[in-house]
């Protein structure tokens, strides 16, 4: 490991008066002041020495600095540009290998991979794991935005509201099945990790987090935005049965029906059932029947 000086309670504290942050809930800014919380996360995303890594709103840099002392390289996406401008002398005071790091001020969920940041010690950034403490609000699209910009991502390990990565890693039968647990699964297989208690951050949320990570999957071959389509229509009217939900879609019930008979799936059933493979197979059976 390198020579890293993780942020402590006080540091977070002391750091936002010099820089005149107000945490605001529009941003989801709960700083983390925990070294063990921030190690358990590296440890739960499988970074090692050479990685490398990106993360998107680090704040104050609380993961940051335990993804340097992992030996990874950096690069981060983070949209306050008073928080950007600050990331780089917090970590050249803190970590004996600032080179590694790298920071560019966006928003991430417009990230394409021409934008990331490089870090010195790097000719270029192909980052092979994604690890964020992201805000709820923008955690379902900024995953999503990200495996499909960043092909070369393979593992996606952040810490979200307690609800959120219980949605994530839900698997069809589940009451909190539904769409972000559904268009995930087009990218990679979720598992739920260990739950985070709410005293770790500052300020205190009224919610627990917990840890989700993703391992990227082969993509389906069939069309993305056909299948997200399906998805949307198939849990739209969650109590509805397919024949009915997909009506819309399909141009009729009637019409719906023979398309997810035609693509082995029963009509009768609800979106909450299917699989990725059910939603690529009627989306397929779909654009058959109905062309474009």
């Amino acid at each position: 490991m390198a020579g890293t000086n993780l942020l402590t309670p006080s540091d977070i504290r002391e750091l936002s008066n010099e820089l005149g942050i107000r945490p605001t809930k529009t941003l989801g800014q709960n700083f983390v002041g925990d070294g063990g919380t921030v190690r358990k996360i590296v440890s739960h995303a499988g970074v090692v020495e050479s990685d490398q890594v990106l993360e998107i709103g680090p704040g104050l840099g609380s993961l940051t600095l335990a993804l340097l002392e992992a030996g990874a390289y950096v690069s981060a996406v983070e949209i306050d540009p008073k928080l950007a401008t600050a990331l780089p002398q917090t970590v050249g005071a803190r970590h004996d290998r600032p080179e590694r790091f790298a920071v560019a001020q966006f928003d991430a969920l417009k990230i394409v991979d021409n934008e990331l940041a490089v870090p010195p010690a790097l000719e270029s950034i192909a980052p092979t794991h994604l690890v964020a403490n992201l805000p709820y609000n923008v955690a379902v699209p900024a995953i999503l935005t990200a495996l499909e910009a960043i092909p070369t991502l393979q593992v996606v390990d952040v810490m979200v509201q307690l609800e959120v990565a219980e949605r994530l890693a839900a698997q069809p039968g589940s009451k909190v099945y539904g769409v972000p647990s559904a268009k995930v699964a087009w990218y990679a297989e979720a598992t739920r990790g260990p739950l985070i208690g709410r005293g770790v951050f500052w300020p205190v949320p009224n919610v627990d987090s917990a840890l989700v990570r993703l391992d990227r999957r082969p993509v389906p071959t069939a069309d993305r935005e056909r299948v997200f389509a399906v998805i949307d229509a198939a849990f739209a009217q969650r109590r509805k049965t397919l024949r009915q939900s997909l009506g819309n879609w399909a141009g009729s019930p009637k019409q719906a029906e023979e398309i997810l008979r035609a693509a082995g799936v029963d009509p009768t059933l609800r979106g909450e059932r299917l699989t990725i493979d059910d939603f690529v197979a009627i989306a397929k059976a779909g654009e058959e029947a109905l062309g474009s």
